[in-house]
């Protein structure tokens, strides 16, 4: 009597699962609300960025041109304000006699020349203060000098003498080197920064950052010519730009999110696929073996 050889039932399909079936799994779940934050985060900024690129107060026309008491703009030690850069000021206050300093590289009207330079410690502060002012231009160097000398003996005369100032607030122009082969005391930035360094009497004192470029000539020089700064854009497109960056971001944290599931999602798919198609190639050695052993 023969035995009849089993045949091995084939085993049960799995189904993959789907990619949303991926997704809606605790781990993926819990990965989502945490780019959720991020996203949210990152689109605040955007949202924050954006409502800095429009200015919705923005000066009135023609409003640096008004003279405003000098510390009514700004105080020592603090930045200007981009709105008021070029605002017209007026100080008083009295001249350090040994402090008038020469600075090139001076244009008035596209001709290059030199301003003269002095220090004014200014009236009525409780705690000794100074702010550099630009007093007039010439285009000759020995002109620039004598000036200077001039200026300083006038101060060394009366140096209790009251002066009124009247011109522009402009911003530090930063340090800089002199020329190669120049005198290493030439200036050539308008920066009172490095003329604090050549300054005397500068204990415990209080410096503007900014400086004054007088409207009127003081001493034997040429005005300054200093016109009206131009008129601002209402719209900063750094802003936007940067605000468009942050949309990007937020955006990237959500399909970052996607894009990790769906790999996940796609591997275990594979995985499936390769046990089914090797359960598949070892069915029909394992049949074979058992006819042989019967």
């Amino acid at each position: 009597m023969t035995s009849t050889p089993a045949t091995d039932s084939a085993p049960p399909q799995i189904f993959p699962p789907t990619l949303r079936e991926v997704m809606l799994r605790p781990r993926w779940i819990a990965l989502l609300a945490f780019s959720l934050v991020i996203a949210g985060v990152l689109a605040w900024l955007g949202q924050w960025q954006l409502g800095r690129a429009v200015d919705t107060s923005p000066p009135e026309p023609g409003q640096t041109e008004v003279v405003r008491p000098l510390v009514d703009v700004v105080l020592p030690g603090d930045y200007l304000p981009e709105p008021l850069v070029g605002q017209r000021v007026e100080v008083s206050g009295t001249w350090v006699a040994s402090d008038f300093i020469v600075v090139s590289s001076r244009f008035n009207d596209d001709v290059e020349g030199y301003w003269v330079t002095g220090q004014l410690r200014v009236a009525g502060t409780t705690e000794p203060t100074s702010i550099a002012v630009a007093t007039g231009w010439t285009s000759d160097l020995g002109q620039a000098d004598a000036a200077a000398a001039r200026l300083q003996a006038d101060a060394e005369a009366d140096p209790t003498a009251v002066v009124e100032v009247t011109g522009r607030l402009i911003s530090d122009e930063g340090p800089s080197v002199p020329p190669a082969g120049a005198d290493p005391q030439t200036l050539v930035k308008m920066s009172p920064a490095m003329l604090l360094g050549r300054w005397h009497d500068t204990g415990d004192l209080s410096v503007y950052r900014q400086y004054i470029a007088s409207q009127t000539a003081i001493g034997p020089l040429d005005a300054i010519a200093s016109p009206a700064p131009d008129e601002r854009s209402r719209v900063n497109w750094l802003n936007i730009f940067y605000a468009a960056e942050w949309a990007i971001f937020a955006g990237f944290a959500l399909y970052l999110w996607y894009r990790l599931a769906r790999d996940a999602w796609e591997k275990e798919v594979e995985d499936l696929e390769d046990e089914q198609l090797e359960g598949e190639q070892t069915r029909p050695l394992a049949a074979d073996a058992a006819e042989s052993r019967d």
